[in-house]
């Protein structure tokens, strides 16, 4: 059987600590995957003069799909988000942010699991029309919604509810205010659901659904919405399961796919083995999903949730007094 290469951008920060941990979980759970390796980000910054070289592009299109850490994009003008700048080179127009209760974290829930899918390469992060005028007093951004990316987007989500079984998909939106690319989003949306009467479809205003979340995030099981709302949305999702630790993220295009850790570099943290990796590793699950390998990404799956529940080695976010290697350690005894 001809063996799977996986690019891996180790990032920034904390980034190669945790890579280093997920990629020993992979070989653990054997998973028999070849690594090819990319540098991006300031690493890359640092090494090349730039935040994403060409070499690492190269790879990511000959491999397909690719394993990264967090990565840092210098504050400032003349940088482009280098996590928008791969979505929309390799047309990586889903966003899926799943957040799921674990036993043992410091949540303020127990039952959680809700599917964020948001729209990765249009509205305000299409990066059109970013304007300052000379006197710095006024700027303009242009938010561009389509109804192929609006349809792409929510059938995908509905595909993908079926799928993974899942029984309700809630369009959000504002289309109460911005009535021309939120309008156009909400009518696309509706359409898109009269074709699957199996699922039950609702839809939300942004604002209220994010009260809704944290009254009663029990209600959701698949978010669907547009990029900017998709953004915020998926970071309030994490903070019911225990932040951003606990949430990982893949971006899917047509014939190309990164997984990824969520959160930032946290360079405070780093060299100092500290961090939590179960949002890598938990990216890396998505991605065993998304390869049909699902017998290897529910043990490891279980594996991380007998760790974190038991209080076995976990780290200070978790609760516990342990560090990446102790928490690594306690996943590849259980592998």
């Amino acid at each position: 059987m001809t063996q799977q290469t996986i690019t891996v951008i180790p990032g920034d920060g904390i980034g190669p600590s945790i890579i280093d941990a997920c990629i020993k979980v992979l070989d653990k759970a054997g998973c028999n995957f070849n690594y090819e390796y990319a540098d991006a980000g300031l690493a890359a910054y640092e090494k090349h003069g730039e935040l994403v070289p060409q070499k690492t592009l190269n790879l990511i299109e000959k491999n397909k799909i690719s394993l990264k850490g967090p990565l840092t994009t210098p504050v400032g003008e003349g940088f482009t988000s280098i996590n928008v700048t791969l979505r929309k080179k390799f047309k990586l127009y889903a966003n899926l942010r799943p957040v799921i209760s674990f036993k043992g974290t410091r949540a303020r829930y127990e039952n959680i699991d809700i599917l964020t899918i948001r729209e990765n390469t249009e509205g305000m992060y299409s990066g059109l029309g970013q304007t300052v005028s000379a006197d710095g007093e006024t700027a303009e951004a242009l938010s561009l919604v389509t109804r192929e990316g609006a349809e792409r987007i929510v059938e995908f989500a509905y595909q993908t509810a079926i799928k993974e079984g899942r029984k309700k998909v809630t369009a959000v939106h504002k289309a109460n205010i911005l009535k021309s690319t939120s309008g156009l989003f909400l009518k696309v949306a509706r359409e898109v659901a009269s074709r699957y009467p199996e699922i039950e479809s609702t839809e939300m205003i942004v604002d209220n659904c994010c009260m809704q979340l944290v009254m009663n995030p029990e209600q959701f099981d698949v978010i669907v919405t547009t990029n900017l709302f998709g953004d915020i949305l998926s970071d309030l999702c994490a903070g019911l399961v225990g932040g951003l630790g606990m949430a990982p993220g893949a971006n899917i295009g047509q014939d190309c796919a990164i997984f990824e850790a969520v959160h930032g570099s946290a360079p405070d943290i780093a060299g100092k083995n500290l961090a939590n990796p179960t949002s890598v590793i938990l990216a890396a699950i998505q991605m065993l999903e998304y390869m049909g390998k699902n017998d290897k990404a529910a043990l490891i799956r279980n594996a991380i949730t007998d760790v974190i529940e038991s209080g076995d080695r976990t780290t200070r976010d978790l609760g516990g007094e342990h560090g990446t290697t102790d928490f690594t350690e306690a996943l590849l005894e259980r592998l």
